[in-house]
């Protein structure tokens, strides 16, 4: 049995700094492709413990949708700004680039994964 909040907490620590992935990426990299809304749960909820990378997550087309788990409404942007990833304002909200800074993991990064998953037990 998987222990999906372990695995996710696993891709989410995995994610290049200057990168930004998406919550069904992290899903699937975990082995569950259908539970990206249980990433943003986990994420919000702090579910995956300290020190995750959060402010690198954001939803299908690049727009951060998760202000709401952070300390304030721009932190998530800022963050972004810091690492060098561009934030513009779309009519949805604010938003990356995914073309251009989206985390485009190998395969050799899902078999890598799959051997901590399987090394750790979860």
């Amino acid at each position: 049995m998987i222990d999906f909040y372990k695995r996710a907490r696993v891709v989410c620590l995995s994610i290049p700094y200057g990168r930004a992935a998406t919550y069904g990426q992290i899903a699937l990299l975990c082995g569950v492709p259908k539970n990206a809304r249980q990433v943003g749960y986990a994420l919000n909820k702090g579910r995956l413990g300290g020190g995750i990378p959060a402010h690198r997550v954001v939803n299908s087309r690049g727009i951060l949708s998760g202000a709401a788990a952070f300390e304030t409404e721009d932190m998530q942007k800022t963050l972004l700004e810091k690492e060098g990833i561009p934030v513009t304002r779309e009519k949805d909200g604010w938003s990356v680039n995914l073309r251009n800074y989206g985390w485009k993991n190998t395969m050799e990064d899902a078999l890598r994964l799959r051997k901590i998953f399987e090394k750790q037990g979860i």
